[in-house]
């Protein structure tokens, strides 16, 4: 009877075994990465083999948009994100109450106005037109362009990542931002010779064949602490989970943040201090 029992026991523990599996295993050591494709999914295969040590599996599902990766976060169907800005973010968490959080920055992908009708900003004619895409998140650094080449000025208190057009009280040459485009289509429009010139976020300018450090009229200049560096993002639920915190320092790592530099030629910018 005993013998009897003990098979019984074995049985049912190698049952137990088999219905865990290897998949348990790993689903607890897999960290799943909403990102978009370029730079931010090349980033984080760059740093994958670091997780790899710290048994963590680096799982990279890339999008399309700005739409969907909070979506997919707020979901559960990923652990974090890393695609977007704090204003981005702030803008996100505002409209659909949401309480994603600002893990730390690791990149920054210049802002770049282009066009095929005039060298430098400076030399854009009364009236010109700019084109805009529809992520407001973004115009405040527009602005803050045509700010430092003396082409605007906006209202006194408001603060530049907050700012819209609305809010420019100087405007000598009546330049014209016409917002509303798709952020992805941006280099398509400056290819078609759309407007007299085009904002376009360097990670798409990249992945359309543009060398914004080359192209761009104007670009954006990197900063440690600028509120447009691109951040990881976590739920507040797993914001001080291992593994998030174990890609967090490789994402910050000076190899990586050296490696950002190097790769990208001032089209992607470390956020960290890298000479």
């Amino acid at each position: 009877m005993k013998k009897i029992t003990v098979i019984i026991c074995l049985f049912l523990a190698l049952i137990g075994l088999i219905s865990i599996g290897p998949g348990t295993y790993e689903s607890k050591n897999t960290l799943i990465v909403g990102a978009s494709n370029i730079p931010h999914a090349e980033i984080l295969r760059h740093v994958a083999p670091q997780l790899k040590k710290e048994g963590i599996k680096l799982d990279i599902k890339t999008f399309q948009d700005y739409v969907l990766p909070n979506r997919a976060l707020v979901g559960k169907q990923t652990d974090a994100n890393y695609f977007q800005t704090v204003p981005f973010l702030d803008t996100w968490n505002k409209e659909y109450n949401g309480n994603l959080v600002d893990i730390g920055p690791v990149h920054l992908e210049p802002m770049g106005i282009y066009s095929k009708k005039v060298k430098k900003l400076s030399d854009l004619k009364n009236g010109a037109t700019i084109l805009v895409s529809s992520n407001a998140p973004d115009y405040g650094r527009i602005i803050q362009l045509f700010q430092q080449n003396g082409l605007i000025r906006i209202k006194k208190g408001v603060k530049i990542e907050q700012a819209n057009f609305s809010d420019i009280a100087w405007n000598p040459k009546h330049l014209k931002f016409k917002t509303g485009y798709e952020a992805k289509l941006m280099p398509m429009i400056y290819q078609h010779n759309e407007g007299d010139a085009v904002a376009i976020n360097s990670n798409y300018a990249v992945q359309s064949g543009l060398n914004p450090d080359k192209d761009a009229i104007a670009l954006q200049k990197a900063s440690s602490n600028s509120p447009y560096n691109n951040i990881l993002v976590a739920r507040k639920d797993n914001q001080h989970s291992r593994a998030i915190k174990l890609l967090m320092k490789a994402l910050q790592s000076k190899e990586t943040q050296q490696w950002i530099k190097d790769k990208y030629h001032g089209a992607v910018l470390p956020a960290g201090n890298v000479k």
